[in-house]
């Protein structure tokens, strides 16, 4: 891709994003793959999540800026804190932080770190990241050790940075409802769905947790017949805008807070979709977030 296109697409994606804010939308969501994999078929996200946040931070005013996921275990937590919080400072308190174990093998040689200490890497980074938010920490785990003696500048606008958990991140169920102050999990049925969020809020009552949100990602293709009933495709589905509606009302009736459409398959134009689902779907779920 050449330096001219890069910047023309770019350019496109600000623009759609501050679209988005404008429609209404709650979130944008970036993703953190640093290496092109070709095994699996995408480059996931070009450009460094923490400085796209930076841009974004300071071209956008509403709109909340999320990352799902960092994979922590790719990364130094030091550098997440210190990036994600100014992130958070300058979007004025904007940032969902996701994280994660990571599933991309081939990328671990890069960075000299074994693959099956995954799920370890990212306990101790999370709480190493947790930590940050303290003033003059002190603490000692297996990424590193502050003795109080030194402070991480700055803090996150609302004293801790919220922590998105995604999948399992190679850790246990307890874990799970245990920690995070959200978890993003897949798509799956409507029976399955309801099973694992009903299992997870259960955990977390059990332990005297109050109810964490739960966020879902979903791909879809919007068809122009409003009718056109769901066809599965890569992590989501093919169809109108009526089926749709119904999808997600069926989600949030069984818990899930927010979910994420990527447009990557849509094979019509991106912003008349989201002007589309902006104008006939956005009402109605705003209205029922405010009264929940």
């Amino acid at each position: 891709m050449s330096q001219i296109t890069q910047c023309g697409a770019i350019a496109l994606h600000i623009e759609r994003v501050q679209l988005a804010e404008k429609l209404g939308f709650s979130a944008v969501w970036l993703r953190d793959v640093p290496f092109n994999v070709p095994a699996f078929g995408d480059a996931g996200q070009t450009y460094d999540p923490f400085v796209y946040l930076g841009i974004l931070a300071g071209l956008t005013e509403r709109i909340a800026l999320g990352v799902a996921s960092i994979v922590l275990p790719l990364r130094h937590p030091a550098h997440v804190a210190k990036a994600a919080a100014t992130a958070d400072v300058l979007s004025g308190g904007r940032l969902i932080l996701g994280v994660a174990s990571g599933d991309r093998p081939e990328e671990y040689p890069a960075i000299d770190a074994p693959f099956a200490d995954r799920g370890a890497s990212f306990r101790e980074s999370y709480r190493y990241i947790r930590k940050m938010s303290d003033s003059w920490p002190r603490f000692d785990n297996q990424r590193g050790r502050l003795r109080g003696e030194m402070d991480m500048l700055p803090k996150p606008v609302s004293g801790k940075l919220p922590l998105l958990i995604t999948g399992s991140s190679q850790q246990s169920p307890e874990w799970l409802a245990a920690h995070g102050d959200g978890w993003m999990t897949y798509p799956r049925s409507a029976e399955s769905q309801a099973r694992v969020i009903q299992d997870w809020r259960q955990r977390m009552q059990a332990i005297g947790r109050r109810n964490q949100p739960v966020l879902q990602p979903l791909y879809i293709d919007l068809t122009e017949n409003p009718d056109t009933p769901p066809t599965p495709i890569h992590l989501g589905l093919r169809m109108g805008i009526h089926p749709l509606r119904e999808y997600l009302r069926s989600r949030q009736e069984m818990g899930v807070n927010h979910i994420a459409l990527n447009l990557r398959f849509n094979q019509a134009d991106i912003e008349s979709t989201l002007k589309r689902i902006a104008d006939e779907l956005l009402p109605e779920f705003q209205h029922k977030a405010r009264d929940r």
